[in-house]
């Protein structure tokens, strides 16, 4: 199966590039940017609907550019085939180094084999630690826990460290290291500040506000009580102030988190409406992302990258907390 962009210069680029000789891999959708000394990377994303996906490839581009390193970049939608076609394909065509935004984080020792000792570099989506090797499979991206972690004590200096809540968390794609380490995070941190949270709802909406809209209004048939809505990104928690607007739900006491300090999710904020986001800083994780390929492919070491940790299986990122005394900073 091939993955067809709705653009037809893409399309366009497509059939031209297949007949290069990129046929083993899906759709390429972005040219090759000025090249510069001997790196070549190979970007592989699954697409760019998502807000953050979007603003991370954006960053990668914008970084390849800003270095003069030559990147093309493929969208291969969630077909792990096509991922891997393209992953195994890549040393022979040249390429020093692949960053990859996996589309099921489960399949990185699929990948790591199908690489041919090629480097990558995985990102958005965290493979298990057991996939990652120092200076060869590594992940660059921020801390998932952090996010959780901000959002739970946001909520509770803001209720007051309240001994009881009762609590929904909007998930994003199942599986996602961003969704497991998020929520997990909320959860262990209301707990270790002795918070005993009734859980009245919890389910995925996958990043999106219109799942996250119609799964609020699910949960208002159940008549429960709520006092908290965690969310794993903004996207998911403008839908969900859309659907309190809706249903007659007070976002003025009900707090409601996001994660990624979106422009929109900024807005949201200083409207007085989402109350807490949490910055993941899409520039710097593009450029992190791009400085490791480019190193890594020259046969070096991330040890000199800031955020490399001590054992060169990670770049991180910080993230950075943002409610309304802040968020003009981030706007």
């Amino acid at each position: 199966m091939r993955y067809i962009s709705k653009k037809i210069f893409a399309c366009l680029l497509t059939v031209l590039l297949l007949c290069m000789g990129l046929a083993g891999c899906s759709s390429q959708v972005q040219g090759t940017t000025a090249s510069a000394g001997n790196s070549k990377i190979l970007f592989i994303i699954t697409d760019t609907n998502d807000t953050f996906r979007a603003l991370l490839a954006d960053g990668i581009k914008s970084a390849a550019q800003s270095m003069g390193v030559s990147l093309d970049v493929v969208e291969t939608g969630s077909d792990v085939q096509a991922q891997a076609e393209c992953v195994s394909s890549a040393k022979s065509k040249g390429y020093t180094a692949v960053i990859l935004r996996l589309s099921d984080a489960s399949t990185a020792l699929q990948m790591n084999v199908a690489s041919n000792g090629l480097p990558i570099i995985y990102v958005n989506n965290e493979p298990d630690i057991s996939h990652l090797t120092a200076d060869t499979y590594i992940f660059v991206g921020s801390n998932e826990e952090e996010a959780g972690q901000y959002q739970a004590e946001y909520v509770l200096k803001k209720l007051g460290n309240p001994a009881n809540l009762d609590v929904i968390i909007f998930e994003g794609e199942a599986g996602h290291s961003g969704t497991i380490g998020r929520t997990k995070s909320v959860k262990s941190t209301l707990k270790k500040n002795g918070c005993n949270a009734n859980y009245v709802f919890v389910d995925y909406a996958n990043w999106t506000d219109t799942q996250a809209k119609d799964k609020l209004g699910i949960f208002m048939k159940t008549g429960q009580n709520v006092q908290a809505i965690f969310c794993n990104n903004d996207t998911m928690a403008l839908g969900v102030i859309e659907g309190m607007k809706e249903y007659g739900l007070d976002y003025t006491k009900i707090p409601v988190c996001g994660v990624d300090a979106t422009s929109d999710g900024c807005a949201s904020i200083i409207a007085g409406e989402m109350a807490f986001t949490v910055l993941q800083d899409a520039e710097g994780q593009g450029a992190a992302a791009v400085k490791a390929a480019v190193t890594l492919g020259s046969g070096g070491s991330i040890s000199s990258i800031d955020g490399a940790t001590d054992n060169n299986k990670y770049i991180y990122v910080p993230f950075v907390p943002v409610d309304s005394s802040n968020v003009n900073q981030y706007k």
